[in-house]
């Protein structure tokens, strides 16, 4: 019997209703708007393409969204400028440099320099060492979107083994210390390129997680029966998007596998909204806290 889909745009759909709600409510509170800066570099068009449509999840949802896009010759400094300027804006609550940059821009200066109450990727070394300590301020996007995917869909996490292909600083790593938190408590193996034996390992999972970006790498013969796939690759071909999983052998053996498109894709955006309202209502204590000092 070929595994469940797991519909990452229904559920995406769903919460981004819940967001709505709840951004409403804020404003109404406050009358305070959540706003979300995008920084966009050059002209790649996979990245334009996922910051108009992160444009159109905010208006969606009740947020403001703003766009900063530079030419492809902005030099680093001019980047730091502009994300300084950002930083000091009272009115922007979350802001987002969409990577890649281009290369005469180091990318571990740009993440740095953004302030980590807005850093609403959670890619800023104090939001990455509050996550290792079980205390986030806020959970990286696509990571989140995958624990959304599991808990909402009922898929068993406690006591499972979790196997995940790629390490990641974006996905693989962040995701393998959230699922072994405590509330979470799967078992976690971290796969990557020196992995022994790769297929026998990811045979063992009970919740195999692929975030590699190599087409179809995931085979069937890799998986265990039963075992719910969560393919977070997203692989531009000349039959289209795939992902890192042969999707239709392998959903012959799982008992649970997200497509793509359609499966974490949606929930990684809508997950940046959901850290975007977070970030609004902790900078407004943040300066509540500051004004009684």
């Amino acid at each position: 019997m070929p595994a469940k889909l797991l519909d990452g745009k229904s559920l995406a759909r769903d919460i981004r209703r819940e967001l709505a709600d709840e951004v409403a409510e804020f404003v109404k509170s406050h009358k305070i708007v959540p706003t979300l800066a995008a920084v966009l570099v050059g002209t790649d068009p996979a990245s334009e393409v996922y910051v108009r449509n992160k444009r159109r999840d905010c208006k969606e949802v009740g947020i403001q969204s703003e766009l900063y896009h530079l030419p492809e010759s902005t030099t680093e400094g001019e980047l730091l400028a502009r994300i300084d300027e950002l930083n000091q804006d009272e009115q922007v609550h979350g802001i987002l440099v969409q990577l890649p940059v281009p290369r005469q821009i180091d990318t571990e200066r740009v993440l740095q320099a953004i302030n980590p109450l807005k850093d609403v990727d959670a890619f800023h070394p104090e939001n990455v060492g509050l996550l290792v300590q079980g205390r986030p301020r806020y959970l990286p996007c696509t990571p989140h979107g995958v624990q959304q995917v599991l808990q909402r869909k009922d898929i068993p996490i406690a006591g499972q083994h979790a196997v995940i292909i790629g390490r990641s600083d974006i996905v693989g790593k962040p995701l393998s210390i959230m699922l072994a938190q405590r509330g979470l408590d799967a078992t976690v193996t971290l796969c990557h390129s020196r992995t022994h034996d790769l297929p026998a390992v990811a045979r063992l999972a009970d919740i195999l997680i692929v975030a590699i970006g190599q087409p179809n790498f995931v085979t069937a013969d890799m998986v265990k029966p039963g075992a719910t796939v969560i393919d977070v690759g997203i692989n531009r071909t000349d039959d289209g998007l795939v992902g890192d999983v042969d999707f239709e052998a392998v959903r012959e053996v799982a008992g649970h596998i997200t497509p793509v498109p359609g499966g974490v894709g949606p929930l990684t955006r809508v997950m940046l909204l959901v850290n975007t309202l977070t970030a609004a209502r902790l900078l407004i204590n943040h300066e509540s806290y500051e004004s009684h000092e």
